[in-house]
């Protein structure tokens, strides 16, 4: 049965990404969606000490036709913290999250949706490992990423190539159900475990991936992927 969907909520957190945003916009503006759906942009910053924020009402002045809304938070509590701000004012049908830096390619929005929209699953995950051409910079992320995917895959009985992906498109309907707590990079495990947990399947499909530097300000650390595997554990093993 297909779903009707006529919003996509995107959903950008971030924090101190004046360098990028604004062609983050851009690229989400002009992404093509199927017929009949349209875009709403929420940024999320976490409370960024640069120009952020002047890079996001230049985006806005330069697209006034887009939907894009800001909202700055009065502290830095991390990512987490910033995407559940965005779920709780998101009002469209689907919501992706999608991160201030350019490693993530929205004219794979399409790809995303096609799953959602055929009614075959409610929540969708763009793997970089499916990608054929991608090339990561580290092999420590690669592996990193590697290991809490297994571990996802092993604990929850569900191939998964690519957890820790950014790119996690949900029903919105479906998201906003789940009580969401953490407020790093802990939010890719614990809403990929307590989804799986209600008995969802998590569909991937191959998605285009940019990676950029640690000096082009790329945040995660190894030991997010150790709270990661940790978070995976907790929730797959504490009473529902």
């Amino acid at each position: 049965m297909k779903n009707t969907v006529k919003t996509l909520s995107v959903i950008i957190p971030a924090y101190n990404e004046a360098k990028t945003i604004f062609r983050v916009l851009e690229k989400v503006v002009s992404a093509q969606l199927p017929e009949g759906v349209e875009k709403e942009i929420r940024v999320i910053d976490d409370c960024s000490d640069d120009d952020t924020e002047q890079e996001v009402r230049r985006a806005k002045a330069r697209y006034p036709d887009a939907c894009i809304e800001y909202l700055r938070l009065p502290e830095n509590r991390g990512k987490g913290y910033a995407v559940r701000q965005g779920i709780a004012c998101a009002a469209g049908d689907v919501i992706i999250i999608q991160d201030a830096d350019l490693e993530y390619d929205p004219e794979d929005y399409r790809v995303l949706l096609q799953p959602i929209l055929s009614g075959e699953c409610r929540v969708v995950y763009g793997s970089r490992l499916l990608g054929g051409n991608n090339k990561p910079i580290y092999r420590t992320f690669y592996w990193g990423g590697r290991l809490v995917s297994l571990v996802t895959s092993l604990l929850f009985f569900r191939k998964i190539t690519d957890e820790p992906t950014c790119y996690k498109m949900f029903d919105a309907a479906l998201l906003k159900s789940v009580p969401l707590t953490c407020d790093g990079f802990g939010f890719c495990p614990e809403v990929t475990a307590k989804i799986l947990r209600r008995g969802h399947r998590i569909k991937e499909v191959p998605i285009r991936y940019n990676p950029r530097s640690k000096e082009e300000g790329k945040k995660i650390r190894w030991r997010d992927g150790v709270e990661a595997v940790c978070i995976l554990l907790k929730y797959r093993f504490t009473k529902k």
